[in-house]
């Protein structure tokens, strides 16, 4: 009888040690949401803003760089604000899972979707890095020149949204994987 009363107050002390980490998990996890908000907003409005009018010989000739004469950078916008919103979306089940950190399922579903806002926010950021490549380095062979000595202004935003995103997807590495141990310990 004893020997059960121990085992029993060992169990209860682990499945209390279990909820702490797992609460503290959900805790660490709406903090990375909302950085991640922050670094898609940002990432969006700087490159959602981005534009630079060149004077060329005369005022009535003008040349004009914007974000959305490239359809690279409106899919980088469009990526971020639907990765922002779905964020913004998820912070309820992150708070669900503070108050009820044994919540299993609703954890899976926010893994499954996190996977797949993290593969969509890549891809932008990928695309988006490689026309900024190409603006700043050019291509001899496909006769593309550099355009950031003309357009820095252009350039600098461009470079900037992309550290936002970046750092983002970061984030979101890191979120998958709290979350997936969080599950794994419930």
């Amino acid at each position: 009888m004893k020997d059960e009363v121990v085992v029993i107050e060992e169990n209860s002390k682990a499945a209390m040690q279990r909820r702490g980490m797992n609460k503290g998990a959900s805790i660490m996890d709406l903090i990375f949401r909302c950085v991640a908000i922050i670094g898609t907003l940002g990432s969006a409005i700087s490159m959602g803003t981005t534009n630079e009018t060149l004077p060329f010989f005369t005022q009535f000739i003008r040349f004009k760089a914007q974000y959305d004469d490239l359809p690279t950078f409106t899919f980088f916008v469009v990526a971020n604000s639907v990765v922002c919103a779905y964020l913004v979306l998820s912070i309820p089940l992150s708070i669900v899972h503070i108050i009820r950190s044994s919540a299993r399922y609703t954890r899976l579903v926010l893994i499954l979707l996190d996977a797949a806002m993290l593969a969509l926010l890549t891809a932008g950021a990928s695309a988006a890095a490689a026309i900024v490549y190409l603006a700043h380095k050019g291509n001899a062979r496909a006769n593309w020149f550099a355009i950031c000595q003309q357009f820095n202004s252009f350039c600098e935003h461009t470079s900037g949204s992309l550290i936002g995103s970046f750092a983002s997807i970061i984030v979101f590495i890191l979120l998958i994987f709290l979350s997936a141990s969080a599950l794994a310990r419930s």
